[in-house]
């Protein structure tokens, strides 16, 4: 309550005068200097800064920001214009990968896992290690190469068709094939960053554009491995059953996963 409170005298502020406030410096992904004639003012944001790529590569790509005029919205907070839009700044920190929220939402999910901004330069368990709860990030990391690997790195608009893999650029694009397979009485898919199988798992998701949110593919893959381990007692196991209880493909996969294990821990 107390941080709307500032955020709403902050915004009142921003919008006394006739002079409009403009970005200063950009400090950090938390701290942003605001001045609004002649007096400067510091906007913070919640979260945590990315900085993976190091400072410089954030201030490259700040840069634009500066002497950009700001609006203020009560629901968004700062905003600025971004091919002709007001964005919220916060927001635009987050989607671009430079902000880690204190909520991972859906923007900041695919950040992380596209491999936006600061992002770009974290290690292939870092998306499983901010949104796993029960299983080794290292564990889910070498399971989502696997499933989803592409150009060394779990891609999560990742949908497998009757075993044909297909990659998409966004999450909008490969729900609309989801959509599509559905209308046509279809579940012989996997879905997400870590295939789920429709036909088998459709019940553990709330709806198929929830299917393709990365935390909710972690978790989901999460309670799978828990429930074969329970039921073997084997790690690898478990790891195997994720794919196939035929011990046949279930050792191949179980396999590729301990090559891409090793490609992790040898910092990958």
């Amino acid at each position: 309550m107390t941080r709307r409170i500032v955020l709403i005298l902050s915004l009142a502020a921003l919008s006394l005068g006739s002079h409009a406030a403009t970005i200063e410096n950009v400090i950090s992904p938390t701290s942003v200097v605001l001045t609004q004639a002649g007096a400067r003012s510091v906007a913070r944001f919640d979260g945590k800064p990315v900085f993976y790529c190091g400072l410089d590569a954030f201030e490259s790509w700040a840069a634009p920001l500066v002497g950009q005029t700001v609006g203020s919205n009560p629901d968004t907070g700062i905003t600025v214009s971004v091919d002709a839009r007001e964005v919220s700044l916060e927001r635009l920190l987050v989607s671009k990968g430079w902000l880690q929220p204190v909520v991972l939402d859906d923007d900041a999910q695919a950040a992380i896992v596209e491999g936006r901004g600061g992002w770009a330069c974290a290690s292939a368990t870092a998306p499983f290690e901010l949104m796993h709860t029960s299983v080794d990030p290292k564990v889910l990391a070498g399971i989502a190469l696997n499933e989803s690997g592409f150009n060394g790195r779990a891609w999560p608009w990742t949908l497998n068709v009757a075993g044909q893999g297909y990659f998409f650029r966004s999450r909008e694009d490969a729900y609309r094939v989801i959509q599509s397979l559905i209308a046509h009485g279809r579940c012989d898919f996997d879905v997400g960053l870590l295939q789920i199988n429709w036909c088998y798992h459709a019940r553990r998701f709330a709806s198929p554009w929830e299917a393709l949110a990365p935390a909710t593919s972690i978790r989901v893959a999460e309670d799978i491995l828990n429930e074969n381990y329970s039921k073997t007692r084997s790690v690898a196991k478990a790891i195997a059953y994720y794919h196939s209880a035929n011990p046949v493909p279930g050792n191949a996969y179980l396999a590729r996963f301990a090559r891409h294990l090793n490609q992790i821990q040898a910092g990958l």
